[in-house]
C-alpha cells in the first residue's frame, strides 16, 4: 500500500522506516511547522506535578532545573518515550486521549499535593488547565511552542502524489487537518481520494476533512497506526 505520514520527520521516522519494512510505499508531507516560543521558567520551578500533551511540549521545554522525580502526567506513549528520554522518573501515561489524562491525574494527584503546571503549544485541543481548575486544583498553563502551516510544497513530490493517490493518509491533530485541507484545495485535489483510507486522532480532527470524500475514515491512538493497516 502507499501510505502518507504528515508529521515533522524526526517524530515519524521510526514508523516511515517500519512501514518500509512491511513492504509499504511511504510518502512525507509535513503539514506544520513547530516553532519555540520564550516563556517564564519560574512557572514551573517549584511545581509538585507536569502535564505533558505532546512531545513536542517535552521537546522545548528547559529541563535542567526540574525535579525529574515529580509526577509527570503524559497523554499517550510517544510523549511518555519523549519525557523519559529527557529524565522524568515518574511517569503516569494515558492511552492518548485527554479524557484518560484527566481520569488519572484525578486518581493520582489530589489539590492539596501543591500547583500543577500544564506544557503546552498556543492551540490545544482540549481546555484540560481549565478543567482541572473547575475541579480544584491550581493549575497554571506554560506555553513553549507554537506551530505553523507549512504553506510551501515541492512541485515535483505533488505531482508525483497526484500520479499515485495514498491508500492511507494519517493526521494527527486539529491543525494537521487545517492544513491538510488548505493543502488539497490549493492544489486542486479536492476529488482525489474517494479510494483513500484516512486515519485521525479524534473526531474533532476528522471532522474537519468531512468536507472531502473518503473511502473510510478512522480514528486512532498514538502507537495503533500498524494495527490500522489490519482493519482496512
Amino acid at each position: 500500500m502507499h501510505i502518507l505520514l504528515t508529521r515533522q520527520l524526526e517524530d515519524c521516522s521510526d514508523l516511515i522506516l517500519r512501514f518500509k519494512d512491511l513492504g509499504h510505499m511511504v510518502s512525507h508531507l509535513p503539514l506544520l511547522n513547530i516553532e519555540k516560543v520564550p516563556y517564564d521558567q519560574k512557572k514551573i520551578t517549584n511545581c509538585k506535578s507536569i502535564i505533558f500533551t505532546s512531545a513536542n511540549a517535552i521537546k522545548f521545554l528547559d529541563t535542567k532545573e526540574i525535579d525529574k522525580n515529580i509526577k509527570c502526567f503524559c497523554v499517550g506513549l510517544a510523549t511518555e518515550k519523549k519525557a523519559k528520554s529527557a529524565g522524568f522518573q515518574n511517569i503516569i501515561a494515558a492511552e492518548g486521549n485527554v479524557r484518560n489524562l484527566k481520569e488519572l491525574i484525578l486518581q493520582n494527584f489530589n489539590p492539596s499535593d501543591g500547583d500543577v503546571v500544564y506544557v503546552s503549544g498556543e492551540i490545544i485541543s482540549s481546555d484540560l488547565d481549565q478543567q482541572l481548575i473547575n475541579d480544584g486544583y491550581s493549575v497554571k498553563r506554560l506555553i513553549n511552542y507554537k506551530t505553523n502551516h507549512n504553506k510551501i510544497y515541492d512541485d515535483n513530490f505533488v505531482e508525483k502524489l497526484k500520479g499515485n493517490i495514498p491508500n492511507i493518509v494519517y493526521i494527527y491533530s486539529y491543525n494537521s487537518a487545517l492544513s491538510f485541507l488548505n493543502f488539497i484545495k490549493n492544489e486542486n485535489l479536492q476529488s482525489f481520494w474517494m479510494d483513500t483510507n484516512l486515519m485521525c486522532m479524534g473526531e474533532k480532527t476528522s471532522s474537519i476533512l468531512n468536507e472531502i470524500k473518503w473511502k473510510k475514515i478512522f480514528l486512532f491512538n498514538p502507537g495503533e497506526e500498524e494495527f490500522l493497516l489490519y482493519k482496512i
